[in-house]
């Protein structure tokens, strides 16, 4: 039986379905790596597995990145473990080469290979990284609300920029949103990859269909058709999107000809024993 490695050079923009390459056992990242998702900002959530590689995370690092669609670079991947190694770029063509010669997709081989190019980079010293204790006190919270009332109080405290512009971002983006990827996300902790995926795809389904609310619609008006960058959410606060809103993107799709996803069983591949994917 074959094993079959999976490589993920990640040498740009690791965003929406890009990130799907978070599922791959080896994600090199380079210094023009550049992960985000930002789906609150325009009515979606961040899925195709999000809520189960952003909940594995340091603390509740997951929970921040995923509510404030925060940008990473390479190194910052590296540091919280959305990559499994850092490679500069001018290296990439030798470990594709590499890479492309072994006759093995055993993962020890090939973590080997991969660690004969791989540099361990310095986080700039701005890096949200360095924040980690701010973001577990405040992203730890049950709720949005309490979310950014503990940022709030941060401010209060001493005077912080990032914090002020994190809450300004938690604030433009849809209340809809932000409240069901933070239930999906800590959902998430507790489920593995499979049932992740099903439930976010009930989640998609949802906000596609715009029974419960048309922000999705609304924030690609705003961010991608007419670029005014001021979406009308629908609710437009946070206390009006109730538990009971929340609850209805987790159920089943009431339509005699929708199902739940359906994950094929795992089986032998017949494909070459490594796979490289770059993004």
């Amino acid at each position: 039986m074959q094993i079959l490695s999976k490589v993920s050079i990640l040498n740009g923009i690791v965003m929406g379905g890009g990130s799907a390459s978070m599922h791959g056992r080896f994600r090199v990242a380079t210094e023009n790596a550049l992960f985000a998702m930002p789906e609150t900002a325009m009515g979606f959530f961040p899925d195709v597995g999000a809520s189960y590689f952003l909940s594995r995370l340091p603390g509740f690092f997951g929970e921040y990145v995923g509510l404030s669609g925060a940008r990473l670079d390479g190194a910052e991947m590296l540091a919280c473990g959305l990559a499994t190694h850092f490679v500069p770029s001018a290296k990439l063509p030798m470990l594709e080469a590499a890479l492309c010669a072994v006759d093995s997709g055993d993962p020890e081989i090939i973590s080997s290979i991969i660690g004969r190019y791989s540099e361990q980079p310095s986080l700039k010293e701005q890096s949200v990284y360095h924040r980690l204790d701010v973001i577990d006190r405040c992203f730890s919270q049950k709720a949005v609300e309490e979310i950014l009332s503990a940022l709030e109080r941060e401010v209060v405290d001493r005077r912080d920029d990032w914090i002020s512009a994190t809450i300004q971002t938690l604030k433009m983006a849809s209340p809809t949103s932000l409240k069901i990827f933070l239930r999906s996300i800590r959902l998430g902790r507790f489920q593995g990859v499979g049932p992740c995926l099903v439930r976010e795809y009930r989640m998609v389904c949802h906000v596609l269909r715009g029974e419960f609310s048309k922000d999705f619609l609304e924030g690609c008006r705003a961010i991608l058709l007419d670029k005014d960058k001021n979406p009308k959410w629908e609710p437009s606060k946070l206390e009006l999107v109730t538990d009971t809103v929340v609850d209805r993107y987790f159920s089943k799709v009431k339509d005699e000809d929708w199902e739940d996803l359906k994950l094929p069983v795992r089986s032998k591949f017949n494909l070459p024993p490594y796979v490289i994917a770059k993004l």
